[in-house]
């Protein structure tokens, strides 16, 4: 019988933070990255503002692994235009958050970002995308590689591996059948829903942990509400959100630039430059030029 099973992202939030459902996240991470994932503990998955204008960094999850290496995890319900220089930043502030003053460069710690999408995301046929770095020669074309002391100090054999690495499934791509291990984790993500037949590593545990009805009642409803609300609050903000964000994008971009040109022609009137040219070298008008004197 097909058992409704909670959400992800609600499991995060409430369940999978204990150190006896580790093997869920352990199993999910396993399979995605393609090595054993051991989680050594959850780390304080948001950062603090170093000065006014800094940017919060919050995520869903943030886990160290058996390698010290910094895994986050975000779940993107709503549609985000700017979402790639998001993570960008995520992994940035990761990084500065945990690298003392007195370190050296080699100490940097590796992050791993892994982003699931419930919107569509650039324009792409697959549901998975990797992204990492890596250096190519202008005129040869070959990579760049570590030479051999370099892999002594790293540990590692790849330059690709000393930077972030950036994971996005995107669920609503994925056609619902599930060919291998790590499709069946996609199954569930999108689906809310574990087959019997599946065998990936922990998603026993999670058919069995993230059971709805297993939940005491009034985690049911809390959950029931959780999952309503989320589904209003996606509908506002497609409707409305999004489309308005970029109207918003262009008309401060518009403004930048006209008050950047009107900088121009303050300057240069104060070098007793005719309006003309001010108007040649900005494109202001001659009576928007005419009004800053």
């Amino acid at each position: 019988m097909k058992r409704r099973l909670i959400s992800l992202d609600w499991a995060i939030k409430k369940l999978l933070r204990s150190k006896a459902n580790f093997g869920i996240l352990e199993g999910f991470l396993s399979e995605l990255l393609f090595e054993d994932i051991k989680i050594l503990e959850i780390l304080e998955s948001e950062s603090n503002q170093e000065l006014r204008d800094d940017k919060y960094n919050r995520v869903d999850l943030k886990v160290k692994n058996q390698k010290d290496e910094i895994i986050i995890i975000e779940l993107q319900y709503a549609t985000e235009y700017d979402y790639l220089q998001r993570i960008l930043y995520g992994t940035s502030k990761v990084i500065t958050e945990h690298i003392k003053v007195k370190e050296n460069y080699s100490s940097i710690v590796k992050v791993i970002s892994v982003n699931i999408l419930y919107f569509d995301l650039g324009i792409g046929k697959d549901y998975i995308y990797k992204g990492v770095t890596k250096f190519e020669g202008i005129h040869n074309h070959d990579e760049l590689q570590l030479n051999d002391k370099q892999k002594e100090l790293y540990k590692q054999e790849n330059i690709s591996k000393l930077y972030p690495e950036y994971y996005l499934i995107k669920v609503k791509n994925f056609n619902d059948i599930a060919k291998d291990n790590l499709d069946e984790w996609i199954y569930f993500l999108k689906n809310e829903e574990i087959k019997d037949e599946f065998n990936a590593k922990g998603i026993k545990e999670a058919k069995e942990k993230l059971d709805i009805m297993k939940l005491p009642k009034e985690k049911q409803i809390a959950y029931e509400r959780y999952v309503e609300d989320l589904m209003y609050q996606n509908s506002l903000i497609n409707s409305n959100y999004g489309a308005g964000k970029i109207e918003g994008i262009k008309e401060g971009i518009e403004k930048g630039e006209k008050l950047a040109k009107i900088n121009i022609a303050k300057k240069s009137l104060s070098q007793g430059i005719d309006l003309n040219t001010i108007s040649l070298i900005t494109g202001l008008s001659l009576e928007d030029i005419q009004s800053l004197i």
